[in-house]
């Protein structure tokens, strides 16, 4: 490598590191995508990158329309309803409460697909319906926690939303693409916590008398607790069985909005506002990652960097394997974010898949997938935080009883999927 190749990799370095140490992630892959394209002595790639990547519309479209839904079903409490429907019939089922917890949250996480989000929403209800049923509040947060990888197979998710895009597929094609993968993950996951609260003999603790919110949801209404399925439901039968009723993912989220202000009856000017405020949020938080690590991915090319890397990729299917998990796995771990590292590599690397006997949508989903299962073992991820939380618990605590499962995750998922 030469001079400014060498140069190049002290920037990531420091980019990393500052990663780590919990520096605003999109200042750092801008600040570091600048960087490496004034090292390339072309900085405006950097910033050309940056105003390409504000109007990326298919990405725009459905990012910010599911999150402008899901901040409609927050304001209806049709959240609230779905985990106390959910809930009820759970009851006392021993150490059985862990995984049937864990396959609650990651269903309802298809509908809801922020992490953070649906723990608060369902952790609320179902933690301390496991710490009444004596289950240890470490164990109860991890059962949680696990589930929040259900976003995966939620057309509404950014990964599936960008790797579609760069594939040049239909979203719903790609989810049905990934999903063995992706449901074997889970069931790793499901079958790895209980084990490990097995062998904490989490199951054992005293049943704790853990507090519920005082205005919590005990009667669930069914169809406040169906609208959050109702743009995932018209999205499969329109893509599976009805062409009739084959539509996008703004479409199926603003009839799923209409559909919870028909139940709810609440003001349509309020819900109006939740779903622009919503999809204000996307921009800044989920695009602001997306448009940042393109920014950072058009500074690596200015300097060389992933030419570099892609001749080292042609060279080895095993390295392209490895790298694209264990790459963002690892970042997600450290950082607690999931999103930076795979879409600086899907934005980087995965585009040249083919060049190294691989496919768009396998490395693309291989990296985004990896990247989920670390922050779900991450004591510093956002979602992390909110279980342990509302369980009173230390995050390392939590994360000890899900890091197992993690691990044996992202190295089966490497096998199977590539």
């Amino acid at each position: 490598m030469n001079v400014t190749a060498w140069l190049a990799v002290g920037v990531v370095i420091v980019m990393v590191w500052a990663l780590v140490k919990r520096y605003e992630t999109r200042l750092v892959l801008i600040t570091a995508g600048v960087v490496l394209a004034a090292l390339g002595l072309k900085p405006m790639d950097a910033l050309d990158a940056f105003a390409k990547s504000m109007t990326n519309a298919g990405l725009i479209e459905a990012i910010c329309s599911a999150m402008g839904f899901a901040f409609v079903i927050s304001y209806t409490r049709c959240d609230e309803h779905l985990v106390t429907l959910l809930s009820k019939p759970l009851g006392r089922l021993g150490l059985f409460l862990v995984p049937a917890s864990a396959a609650v949250t990651f269903f309802v996480n298809t509908a809801i697909p922020s992490a953070a989000g649906c723990a608060a929403a369902v952790g609320a209800t179902l933690i301390p319906l496991m710490m009444r049923s004596g289950i240890h509040p470490a164990g109860a947060a991890a059962a949680v926690l696990v589930g929040t990888y259900g976003s995966v197979l939620s057309p509404g998710n950014s990964h599936n939303v960008f790797v579609a895009k760069i594939s040049k597929m239909d979203i719903m094609a790609l989810i049905a693409h990934h999903a063995p993968f992706s449901s074997v993950m889970i069931g790793i996951g499901i079958v790895g916590i209980t084990v490990a609260c097995f062998l904490y003999k989490d199951h054992r603790a005293v049943a704790a008398d853990a507090e519920r919110k005082p205005d919590a949801v005990t009667d669930a209404n069914v169809l406040y607790a169906l609208a959050p399925f109702v743009p995932l439901t018209l999205l499969v039968v329109g893509n599976a069985w009805v062409p009739a009723l084959k539509m996008g993912v703004p479409q199926a989220m603003i009839i799923g909005a209409v559909f919870a202000l028909a139940v709810t009856r609440l003001s349509p000017a309020k819900m109006t506002n939740e779903f622009f405020s919503g999809m204000g949020k996307a921009y800044g938080d989920v695009i602001g990652i997306i448009i940042a690590a393109g920014v950072f991915a058009a500074g690596l090319k200015t300097a060389g960097l992933i030419d570099i890397f892609i001749t080292t990729l042609k060279d080895s299917n095993e390295i392209a394997r490895w790298g694209g998990s264990i790459g963002p796995f690892l970042m997600a771990v450290i950082s607690g974010s999931g999103d930076a590292a795979a879409f600086a590599f899907n934005e980087a690397v995965t585009p040249h898949a083919k060049d190294f006997g691989m496919t768009i949508p396998d490395l693309g989903m291989l990296a985004a997938i990896s990247g989920a299962l670390g922050r779900t073992m991450s004591p510093v991820a956002g979602v992390v935080i909110v279980v342990s939380g509302l369980a009173k618990v230390s995050p390392l605590d939590v994360v000890k009883r899900t890091a197992p499962a993690m691990i044996v995750a992202v190295i089966t998922l490497a096998l199977i999927m590539v």
